[in-house]
């Protein structure tokens, strides 16, 4: 049987919590009225190569000690920051400090201008024209490529159709390889029922809301169980801000192009074509196992997006002879995102990285 609180016990837990409800209801006003939201995406940078809406970013660094240099690819429909965070919890800058030269590819937002883009626009001709750029500003052969979600898919297509020395070392993280495992649009676009055209808008793309909303039904519970988590922690200013961070880029999805959503739903999704190696692009075949270079999978063990049935198959399905993968505690977001990221994640990446690299 517990102990009685003394009275000054029972007094400081008094003001302990009278102190946190205050704290709660600053920081519920403040998420409420959308005020006092982080700057994002805030590390110096360079735009070095642009091609229509997609711009390659080169991050200031007095730290170069590796090469050769990194290049982040993420997917198609989230905003590029999520991996430049905010301070103290930024990809980028873990990257930046460990000696690396860090480059990052950001596909803009499409329009109608953008609706016919496919698989092809983005792996036979953004990559290689990105990657080549990303070479020449650095004065070097190749990179290092690190695709992240569906930006793994894209890297393992580029690097798979254009084989070759100026992909050094691969990187692919939560990359949802195997779709048959994977769940980010469960059964609504399954074949008999909605046609991926039938979720066009008047641009020819898919709108950001139905995006989001394919999102939640993979994990219809995380939203409820993400506001209780946000109100036991909002008197912490830290845990609010970081909560206000990720919260900021989660609602900030954009358009996925039309022509490569409906490849993407075809070859991809319901015909698995990627894990069958039966894929091809510009009508030439695609195969995996063309992938020859250091490749690493990073896969987060709690991913409901790319959960370990469907991104693990990857790791033998290339060709390459150096093949490793890491496991980690994390979920989809919380792989590169957060102090466990820190500690974790990103120590074991930049250490294979530096394994596979030059020093300057």
């Amino acid at each position: 049987m517990a102990s009685a609180l003394s009275p000054s016990d029972l007094a400081a837990r008094v003001r302990r919590d009278v102190e946190r409800s205050v704290l709660r209801a600053k920081n519920g006003i403040k998420y409420v009225a959308g005020i006092g939201r982080p700057d994002l995406g805030r590390s110096p940078k360079d735009t070095v190569w642009t091609r229509d809406k997609v711009q390659l970013w080169r991050f200031h660094s007095e730290k170069r000690r590796y090469r050769p240099p990194l290049l982040l690819v993420m997917s198609l429909v989230s905003r590029s920051y999520i991996l430049d965070l905010r301070p103290g919890s930024s990809m980028v800058e873990d990257f930046l400090e460990a000696g690396f030269d860090v480059f990052l590819l950001d596909w803009g937002i499409p329009d109608e201008v953008e609706a016919g883009n496919t698989l092809e626009t983005y792996c036979d001709e953004y990559l290689p024209r990105a990657v080549a750029a990303a070479s020449a500003e650095a004065a070097t052969d190749g990179v290092t490529i690190l695709g992240y979600c569906f930006g793994g898919i894209l890297s393992l297509l580029y690097a798979a159709g254009h084989p070759g020395p100026q992909v050094r070392n691969l990187i692919s993280a939560a990359t949802p390889f195997d779709s048959s495992k994977a769940s980010s649009f469960p059964g609504v676009l399954n074949p008999g029922r909605l046609e991926p055209e039938e979720l066009f808008d008047e641009t020819g793309n898919v709108p950001p809301d139905v995006i989001a909303n394919g999102f939640r039904l993979a994990r219809p519970t995380a939203q409820i169980a993400s506001y209780a988590n946000l109100w036991e922690n909002l008197w912490s200013d830290e845990f609010f801000e970081a909560y206000q961070a990720v919260d900021q880029w989660a609602r900030d999805q954009i358009p996925f192009a039309g022509a490569c959503f409906a490849q993407t739903t075809r070859m991809l999704s319901r015909e698995n074509r990627l894990a069958k190696d039966t894929m091809r692009l510009g009508g030439r075949p695609i195969s995996l196992k063309d992938i020859t270079c250091p490749f690493l999978n990073v896969i987060a063990e709690r991913d409901h997006l790319a959960p370990i049935e469907a991104a693990s198959p990857l790791t033998s399905a290339v060709g390459s002879k150096d093949v490793e993968e890491l496991r980690i505690d994390a979920g989809h977001v919380g792989l590169f995102i957060g102090r466990s990221s820190r500690k974790v994640t990103l120590p074991k990446v930049i250490d294979w990285m530096r394994r596979h690299s030059d020093e300057l």
